[in-house]
C-alpha cells in the first residue's frame, strides 16, 4: 500500500462517527407484555422485530443509539423460551420526547397482533429492571396425566439433594442440578373439569424456580421429574409464566414494575 493510501486509511479510521442528530433519551418506560395462544410459539427474535415495526407504526418517539448503524433503544428481560405462553414479559425503551404511559400502551398494544398484548406501561423511576427479576412463577398443564402420579414424581423431586439434566446450549450440551434452582414446586387439579363426555385426568404443576446460570426452564423441571420418577407425559405439557420479579423471603415473587408504579404514572389494563 502506498504512502498515500496508508495516510488515508488512517485518516478516515479516525474520523468521529457521526451522531446522525440522534436526540438523548429524555423519557424511559418499562412495559409489560403477555404472549397468549398461538402467538406463544413466536420466538424472541420474532417478536423484536414485531414490536420495532410497532413502535413505527404508532410513532413512537424512541431514541436511537449514536454510530453509523443506530438502533433503537429497546431493552428486554428474561423472555420465556419459544412455545411458552407468558403474562409477563417485560422491555424498556428510551424515548426521545415524554409520552403518556397509557396511549403509548393503546398505541403499541393496537399496532401488535392479537396475542402479543400490551399490558401496562410505567414510567420508569431509575434502577435497572433486570436486577429486579430473580426468580419466575410458571404453571404447567399435563393432560392426559393423573393428578397422584405427578404429586409421587414431585416428592421425590423435592426429596433429592441433587437432580441432573442434560439440555443442549449455545456452548454445547451441558449437565446441570435442576433442584437448586426450584424454591417451591405443588401439584393441583383443574378447579373445573370439562362439560360433556368423560372427565380427562390433568395435572398442572405450580412452579417457582430462581433465576440462575444456565437459566432452569420449565421443560427443564419435567426433565427432572422423568430422571427421579420416569414421568413421561402422553401429549405436550401447555405452559404458562405467570410472574417474574424479585424474591421476598416467603418465597413470593414481587412484581418488578411496584417500585416505579410508586408516585410513577401508570397505565394498566
Amino acid at each position: 500500500m502506498a504512502a498515500t493510501d496508508r495516510t488515508r486509511s488512517r485518516t478516515i479510521s479516525k474520523r468521529p462517527q457521526p451522531e446522525g442528530g440522534q436526540a438523548p433519551v429524555v423519557q424511559r418506560v418499562r412495559i409489560r407484555y403477555a404472549k397468549r395462544g398461538p402467538l406463544r410459539f413466536t420466538s424472541h427474535r420474532d417478536f423484536a422485530r414485531a414490536f420495532e415495526r410497532a413502535v413505527r407504526r404508532a410513532g413512537v418517539p424512541i431514541a436511537y443509539s449514536q454510530g453509523f448503524t443506530p438502533h433503537p433503544k429497546i431493552s428486554y428481560a428474561s423472555a420465556a423460551p419459544t412455545g411458552v405462553a407468558s403474562e409477563a414479559e417485560y422491555l424498556e425503551i428510551g424515548l426521545q420526547a415524554p409520552v403518556d404511559p397509557v396511549a403509548l400502551r393503546d398505541a403499541l398494544d393496537a399496532a401488535l397482533s392479537p396475542g402479543l398484548d400490551v399490558l401496562e406501561a410505567v414510567v420508569a423511576s431509575g434502577g435497572s429492571l433486570a436486577d429486579r427479576i430473580e426468580a419466575s412463577s410458571w404453571r404447567i398443564e399435563l393432560p392426559e396425566v393423573d393428578v397422584a402420579v405427578v404429586r409421587g414424581a414431585v416428592d421425590a423431586f423435592t426429596a433429592a439433594d441433587e437432580v441432573l439434566v442434560e439440555r443442549m446450549t449455545k456452548q454445547g450440551r451441558r449437565t446441570f442440578d435442576a433442584r437448586s434452582a426450584v424454591i417451591a414446586i405443588d401439584v393441583t387439579a383443574p378447579s373445573e373439569t370439562p362439560s360433556g363426555g368423560p372427565a380427562v385426568p390433568c395435572a398442572i404443576l405450580e412452579v417457582v424456580v430462581r433465576q440462575v446460570t444456565p437459566s432452569v426452564r420449565p421443560d427443564d423441571v419435567l426433565s427432572g421429574l422423568r430422571v427421579v420418577a420416569d414421568l413421561e407425559p402422553p401429549v405436550p405439557p401447555r405452559v404458562t409464566r405467570l410472574a417474574q420479579g424479585t424474591l421476598t423471603a416467603q418465597g413470593e415473587i414481587v412484581d418488578p414494575l411496584d417500585a416505579d408504579r410508586d408516585g410513577a404514572t401508570i397505565g394498566e389494563r
